[in-house]
């Protein structure tokens, strides 16, 4: 028996649902309305639109094997009927039909429906001060906004752009107008550090570090109070709390809200999220009515608490399930982890998760390990630094998140996506510990990362290892007052410690090389508390371990060490 599918929402989640009951069901009539005259786009890749890694537009609408996913594409490939420059304003439930408006026309006709789907997507946020519907203002919406911004860019009608927001398409745009057109950027973010409660602090910094080694300016702990405009309403800048800043171009990535208004006025569940509230089978509080993509709100894996998701790949999966369900084939869709990477100039930033602050706020006793190895085997050619973070629960050793930095390989993003998946199946550090990664040179250590961060949880949990936190150091090495009581233990070799013993003096930086300890640690002091400090961590770690042996207690390991302190770059670093 045939039945009549329709679908409100053409970008990701919607396209995917409908090509899948198509090849479940094929007799199914199934209609996707978008008010959009362009659908089915990757709206993660216009940023590198923007950019000049992706070339035309048309790429980010085409399949693998370069066919437009247009209207005669769903209707010809597909079998799907489309209704772009479509609005659908309204869902009666009760008659089971949606109405919608011919925007070209203006005519309002209703769609019959025996299932319908939900795929409406969500919105930028637009910050509520003066000018922010000046000439110049965008916002990353949609994909008419990233074509727009490129013909400027492409007209050289930008010099200064200021971006207001840092999470993450706020620093993918800052690098698309860096890196390509060189057009002095400022990212402004009114919280203290990029990415907030996504990564920690040590790794904002080091992005933030980054930034500004690519001439990015950030602006931290500053919001944006408003968008000057000259008289004929074109953007000259922004304003914030502390100064003005020049612009021709201003981006507003101050983040995104899902689409739930249709759901809302229908009388459908929407949570306080503003996300709609689903089953595991992708249904709304209306059996008949589906919902899947950046409009939902889904089971967060680790905390249990729901969460907005606003990711393609999800998107995509969430659409597959609710596909499958109307179908009338049973599939669920348990929830996710918050998987997130990316790619901002030469390093990769990403997390799964929860955060130091997240996990806290849930009433986790979070702890951390932080670690800084090699991201393949250390005499392979070309290995680099991968600083990695784990954050675990002290009393159960539930596993409760991972993040990291590194280079823009596939180092970091091989060690996320295989946490995700312990995460999303209740991980313990033990598990990690002993779970099994490929091994070959040139791609990984013979212990690889994932594992040794667990190994290093491990000590910290069972209390064979103490330790303090980046920022404690930092803070301290700003103000030696706030622990007079302190000196650093470099056991890094002699002239790598050397200019910090001459910059600091050797009662609050002393050098011991690892390979001496165990014969002259008598020589340490016994009235300071030693902060050891090593490349990475380990030597740290091994060396406090020797030092309790023989009863010199009075220490504690710099997680990290300098690989982590020198790519965050510290104003009192000797050697950058």
């Amino acid at each position: 028996m045939s039945k009549r599918i329709v679908i409100i929402g053409g970008v990701a989640a919607g396209p995917k649902a409908a090509c899948r009951i198509k090849r479940l069901a094929p007799h199914y009539e199934v209609t996707v309305v978008d008010q959009d005259s362009l659908i089915s786009y990757g709206g993660c890749g216009i940023p590198y639109y923007v950019s000049g890694d992706v070339a035309d537009e048309k790429e980010l609408r085409s399949t693998s094997f370069h066919m437009v996913r247009d209207e005669r594409f769903f209707e010809k490939a597909k079998g799907v009927k489309t209704l772009t420059s479509t609005r659908a304003v309204a869902i009666d439930r009760k008659a089971r039909e949606v109405e919608v408006i011919d925007l070209a026309s203006g005519r309002s006709s209703r769609l019959p429906y025996d299932s319908l789907l939900l795929a409406t997507g969500s919105k930028p946020v637009v910050l509520p001060i003066p000018g922010n519907d000046a000439d110049g203002v965008f916002s990353i919406s949609d994909l008419h906004q990233g074509i727009a911004i490129k013909e400027r860019l492409a007209k050289a009608q930008v010099g200064k752009a200021v971006v207001i927001g840092g999470g993450a398409i706020g620093i993918e745009m800052a690098e698309a107008l860096t890196d390509l057109w060189g057009v002095e950027t400022s990212l402004v973010e009114f919280r203290e550090q990029l990415l907030p409660r996504i990564i920690d602090w040590p790794l904002a910094v080091m992005l933030e570090k980054h930034l500004r080694d690519n001439n990015v300016a950030v602006y931290l702990g500053e919001g944006a109070e408003e968008i000057l405009r000259d008289d004929q309403g074109r953007v000259t800048g922004v304003r914030t709390g502390k100064r003005t800043l020049e612009a021709d171009l201003v981006i507003m990535a101050a983040g995104v809200r899902p689409r739930s208004e249709l759901a809302r006025e229908a009388g459908l569940h929407v949570g306080a999220g503003g996300g709609i509230v689903v089953n595991t089978r992708m249904q709304t509080s209306d059996p008949s009515i589906y919902a899947a993509g950046d409009c939902v709100e889904i089971a967060h894996l680790v905390s249990g608490k729901r969460f907005v998701a606003p990711f393609g790949s999800m998107a995509n999966r969430e659409g597959r399930v609710a596909a499958d369900n109307i179908a009338g084939i049973p599939s669920v869709f348990k929830g996710g982890v918050a998987s997130f990477i990316l790619k901002a100039f030469k390093m990769s930033v990403g997390a799964v998760g929860l955060s130091t602050v997240a996990a806290r706020d849930e009433g986790f006793a979070v702890d951390f390990s932080l670690t800084a190895p090699s991201d393949r085997a250390h005499f392979y050619p070309g290995q680099e630094i991968v600083c990695l973070q784990l954050l675990f629960d002290r009393r159960t050793r539930k596993v409760l998140g991972f993040q990291g930095a590194g280079p823009v390989n596939d180092a970091l993003s091989a060690r996320l996506d295989t946490d995700a998946m312990a995460l999303a199946g209740g991980a313990t550090i033990d598990d990690l510990a002993n779970v099994e990664m490929a091994y070959s040179p040139p791609f990984s250590s013979a212990i690889d990362p994932l594992n040794a961060a667990a190994y290093v949880a491990d000590n910290l949990c069972d209390g064979r290892m103490r330790q303090m936190t980046i920022e404690e150091f930092c803070l301290y090495m700003d103000d030696p007052s706030r622990h007079p009581e302190w000196t650093v233990l470099d056991v890094r070799h002699v002239k790598q410690a050397e200019p910090f013993v001459e910059r600091f003096g050797a009662s609050r930086w002393l050098s011991l090389p690892y390979d001496e300890v165990r014969d002259r640690y008598t020589e340490l002091p016994k009235d300071r508390t030693l902060a050891i400090f090593c490349n990475a961590g380990s030597r740290s770690y091994e060396v406090q371990v020797f030092l309790d042996s023989v009863g010199v207690t009075n220490n504690i390991v710099v997680p990290g060490g300098f690989n982590v302190i020198r790519r965050m770059g510290p104003e009192w670093l000797p050697v950058r």
